[in-house]
C-alpha cells in the first residue's frame, strides 16, 4: 500500500498528522499557512491592505468629484440618454449641495465635508474613473470584492492569505471589523469561497472574535478542547467524504484559534496607546468613536503582520452612504463619522513609517447618479466614479481618470474594477494572472481573465 493510500485510510489521514501542530509542534502548520506557489512574482511595494468600504455608494460629484456645471444646469434634463439603473430616477440634474475647494500641493478638489481628508489630500492617490456594469447593492459589493457580482467567490483578502500567506502564526491573514453594521452582501464578502477556509476573513467583534471555532474554545484547556473537537470534526468529515483539504482547513483553523486566545485580547486593548493617539482618531468623540477605534485598531494588526483588514461603514443616522433621498443629511451624518479617524489612520502610518508599506483603499461598490430622485437624493452609478488609495506605492497627489462634464460615465483613462484589482496584487508583488486556484476543472483568479495593471498611477 503506498504511503498515501494509508494515510488516508487512517483516521483523519493528513489531517491527524497536522494535528500535531495543536500539541505545540508548528512545523507542519507553518508548511501549510502558504499557498505553493511561487511568490512574489516581483519586488513588492506593499506587505499589507486597509480596505476602508463605505457600503451604499458614496457619491463622487458631493465629495472629490467637482463638476460647477452642476449647479448651472440645476433643474434641467441630462442632455444625453440615462441608463438604466435600480430606481430608474428622474432625469434632472442636481446640484450639489456642498462647497468644493482645493487643497494642497496637489490643488485637489474636496468637499467641505471632509475637512480632514482634505488635510492629507497630497498623500492621496485618486481614481475618477472606475466603473462596472452592475448596479444592485448586493451584486456590486460582491463585484468589488471578489471580482464576480454573483457570490460564491473568493474575497480580494482571500486572495491575499492565499498568495502571501501570514506574517503572524497567532494571527489570521485577513481581518474584518466590525463596525456596527455589515455589507449588504453579507458574511459573502469575506468568504474563501472555493479557497481553503483558512483563508476566510476572521471578523472582529466589539471586544472579542466572532468565529465559530474561537467561541467554543474554553481559555483554560483551549488545546486540549481544541484538539478534540478537532477530531470529532474530521471523524464527522471523513465519514461524509469529505476532501482531505478540507480536514486540513480544519486542522489549521482550531490551531490558529488556540493561539488567538492569548494573542486577540492583547491586541484589542486600545488603552495602551497614548491619550493623545485615542484623541486623534476621534474617540472621545460619540460620533467618530466607533470608527476611530476600529481605525487604530486597523494600524496595530498591520503592525503585527496582518496581510488585509477590512472596515465597512458605522452605523449613523443614515441609510449607510445609500441616499436616494435626503442625500445632504445622510452624506454630512457619514462623513463625519469617517473623516477624522481616516485622516488619522494615514498620518499615523506616515509617520510610524508603515505607510510605504500599507495601501489603504476608500470607496464603496458604486457612487451616485448626477440627476436627482424624489428632489433630494441620487441613484445608484457603476459607470463613472471615485475611489482612493494611500501608501504602498502609489502616486501620492495624482488624480487619474475623468468622468464626463456631469460626472455619470467614466470617460478618460478608465479603470474597471478588474484593472483595480489588479494593481493592488501588482503592489503587492503578485502577477495577478498568476495567482490561480484550480476548482470546478479550471483554473480561477481574482481578475477572471480581465483586468490591467494601471501603471500610470504606481511608482515603477
Amino acid at each position: 500500500m503506498l504511503r498515501r493510500e494509508f494515510l488516508k485510510t487512517t483516521m483523519g489521514g493528513f489531517g491527524s498528522v497536522a494535528l500535531a501542530g495543536l500539541l505545540g509542534n508548528r512545523a507542519c502548520a507553518d508548511s501549510m499557512s502558504r499557498a505553493s506557489i511561487e511568490v512574489p512574482h516581483r519586488r513588492p511595494r506593499a506587505k499589507s491592505v486597509i480596505f476602508l468600504y463605505m457600503e451604499g455608494g458614496p457619491s463622487q460629484i458631493d465629495l472629490f468629484d467637482y463638476k460647477p456645471l452642476l449647479a448651472k444646469q440645476h433643474g434641467k434634463p441630462l442632455p444625453f440618454d440615462k441608463p438604466a439603473t435600480v430606481f430608474n430616477s428622474s432625469n434632472k440634474v442636481m446640484a450639489s449641495p456642498f462647497r468644493f475647494k482645493q487643497h494642497g500641493e496637489s490643488a485637489s478638489w474636496v468637499s467641505e465635508l471632509l475637512p480632514n481628508l482634505a488635510s492629507v489630500a497630497d498623500d492621496l492617490t485618486f481614481v475618477h474613473s472606475l466603473h462596472h456594469e452592475t448596479s444592485n447593492h448586493s451584486a456590486a459589493c460582491y463585484m468589488s470584492h471578489t471580482g464576480d457580482p454573483i457570490a460564491g467567490r473568493p474575497s480580494i483578502g482571500s486572495w491575499m492569505s492565499y498568495g502571501l500567506g501570514t506574517e503572524n502564526d497567532d494571527l489570521p491573514a485577513f481581518v474584518v471589523l466590525d463596525c456596527g453594521q455589515g455589507p449588504s452582501g453579507g458574511s459573502a464578502t469575506w468568504s474563501s469561497g472555493f479557497l481553503p477556509a483558512s483563508h476566510s476573513g476572521v471578523k472582529f467583534m466589539k471586544g472579542k472574535v466572532s468565529v465559530e471555532f474561537l467561541n467554543s474554545l474554553d481559555s483554560k484547556d483551549s488545546v486540549a478542547k481544541a484538539k478534540l473537537k478537532a477530531i470529532l470534526d474530521i471523524t464527522k468529515a471523513k465519514n461524509e467524504g469529505a476532501q482531505q483539504n478540507h480536514l486540513d482547513s480544519v486542522i489549521r483553523n482550531y490551531e490558529k484559534a488556540a493561539r488567538m486566545q492569548a494573542t486577540v485580547p492583547q491586541l484589542m486593548d486600545l488603552s495602551t496607546e497614548t491619550k493623545e493617539t485615542q484623541k486623534n482618531y476621534g474617540m472621545e468623540n460619540p460620533e467618530t468613536q466607533v470608527f476611530g477605534s476600529r481605525c487604530l485598531l486597523a494600524r496595530r494588526l498591520v503592525e503585527q503582520g496582518v496581510r488585509f483588514v477590512e472596515l465597512f461603514s458605522p452605523r449613523v443616522k443614515a441609510d449607510r452612504w445609500d441616499q436616494h433621498g435626503g442625500l445632504k443629511q445622510g452624506h454630512m451624518n457619514n462623513c463625519r463619522a469617517v473623516d477624522q479617524p481616516i485622516a488619522a489612520l494615514i498620518a499615523d502610518l506616515k509617520t510610524r513609517g508603515l505607510l510605504d508599506e500599507t495601501i489603504v483603499l476608500w470607496g464603496g461598490e458604486f457612487g451616485r447618479t448626477p440627476s436627482s430622485q424624489g428632489g433630494s437624493g441620487r441613484d445608484h452609478n457603476p459607470f463613472g466614479y471615485t475611489m482612493f488609495m494611500a501608501g504602498g506605492g502609489f502616486k501620492p497627489g495624482l488624480h487619474y481618470g475623468a468622468t464626463d462634464e456631469f460626472g455619470y460615465y467614466a470617460e478618460q483613462n478608465k479603470v474597471h474594477l478588474h484593472d483595480l484589482h489588479a494593481t493592488l496584487l501588482h503592489q503587492l508583488g503578485i502577477d495577478h494572472k498568476k495567482l490561480t486556484y484550480r476548482f470546478d476543472g479550471r483554473d480561477y483568479r481574482l481578475t477572471d481573465v480581465h483586468g490591467k495593471v494601471i501603471e500610470d498611477i504606481v511608482n515603477s
